[in-house]
């Protein structure tokens, strides 16, 4: 683990005073992108407060990871706000349950998107629903902070958390362009820039072919989410869908749930002083999902509630890498993908 993954994994939980102290040159610097519209909400606004007046009835949206933290409060605020939401949960229970906690029409799924054959399931499932897709919010994801897994031969949260969202939104595609206007939102990290290899995507690594620490896993899969959106906004480009990342900020929920005891003590001591709530935390995926104004922007990067740049050392508009990326995925996912007519290119059939 090197110096920035410390200060911003441990050392960011455990002694906040230290982090607010470090003035390396080194560090990135998040400021507004004033190319893009710039809205009145901020590190404090909520899920809520981002969507008041917003009437959300007779459009369908889908959470990913909607049974608890991040992603059931997204599901919560745009059921509220009249939307039907699809959520899904690693398995049928946990998103049925999560989908009758809350108020509004609701369909529960199931998706573990370490099996690629559940994806496949899932997007079946929604497709046979027959409803256009006006939102898709890929917000699932996991960090393991252990040792190296592998699951389909690729190392398992890159593949969580980009890959397997990368083959459910193809084979979703066909449903997103029958909207008239859909959005897809990605939910990456400052993991993205603050905590990925060196390198960026390292491809060479993806299989667990090097050294593997879960700390550079995440931020590298947080970054393919980036480059991702990055790249399917391109190949979208003049449709009438969008793409865009996000960051939420550090929220209180259970993704820590397996790292070390120390993290996941002073996570507990000092969360509240440090963290965002669930109901902050959601903000900017469900403002960047909802808000008229952005109804043209694709390709950004939003941190609370705004589209940002980030100064220093960083890949989030990598277009060769993110091209890279999207060739990669392709191979990793092949069998699975669906033939979708892009603006570059046609995905190979599932044989």
């Amino acid at each position: 683990m090197n110096r920035r993954q410390f200060l911003y994994g441990t050392t960011a939980v455990a002694m906040p005073v230290l982090v607010g102290c470090d003035n390396n040159d080194d560090e990135p610097i998040v400021i507004i992108d004033e190319s893009y519209p710039v809205g009145p909400f901020g590190a404090t606004s909520t899920a809520e407060e981002v969507t008041l007046g917003l009437d959300l009835t007779g459009k369908t949206a889908i959470v990913t990871g909607c049974n608890s933290g991040l992603g059931l409060e997204t599901m919560r605020v745009l059921a509220l706000r009249g939307a039907h939401v699809i959520g899904t949960g690693r398995n049928l229970e946990k998103a049925s349950k999560a989908c009758s906690s809350v108020s509004g029409k609701t369909t529960p799924v199931a998706l573990e998107l370490s099996n690629l054959d559940s994806i496949v399931e899932c997007a079946d499932t929604v497709t046979k629903l027959g409803y256009p897709i006006d939102i898709l919010v890929c917000n699932a994801g996991i960090n393991t902070f252990g040792e190296l897994e592998l699951v389909n031969g690729v190392e398992r949260i890159f593949a969580v958390n980009h890959l397997g969202h990368f083959i459910l939104v193809n084979r979703l595609m066909p449903m997103l362009k029958k909207a008239k206007d859909s959005r897809i939102v990605h939910v990456s990290s400052r993991s993205a820039y603050m905590q990925a290899p060196e390198v960026g995507i390292d491809f060479d690594n993806l299989r667990g072919e090097g050294v593997f620490d879960y700390w550079e896993a995440y931020g590298r899969s947080k970054l393919a989410n980036a480059l991702f959106s990055l790249e399917l906004a391109v190949r979208l480009e003049g449709s009438n869908i969008t793409s865009n990342a996000l960051h939420p900020g550090l929220v209180q929920t259970n993704i820590a749930r397996n790292a070390p005891i120390m993290l996941r003590k002073a996570f507990d001591w000092f969360g509240e002083y440090i963290a965002k709530t669930p109901e902050q935390g959601a903000a900017t995926q469900v403002y960047v999902a909802t808000n008229p104004s952005l109804n043209e922007v694709s390709g950004a990067f939003f941190e609370d509630c705004n589209a940002v740049n980030v100064i220093g050392d960083n890949f989030l508009f990598d277009k060769p890498m993110a091209e890279q990326l999207w060739s990669t995925s392709e191979q990793m996912a092949q069998g699975y993908l669906i033939a979708v007519s892009y603006t570059h290119l046609t995905l190979p059939t599932k044989a």
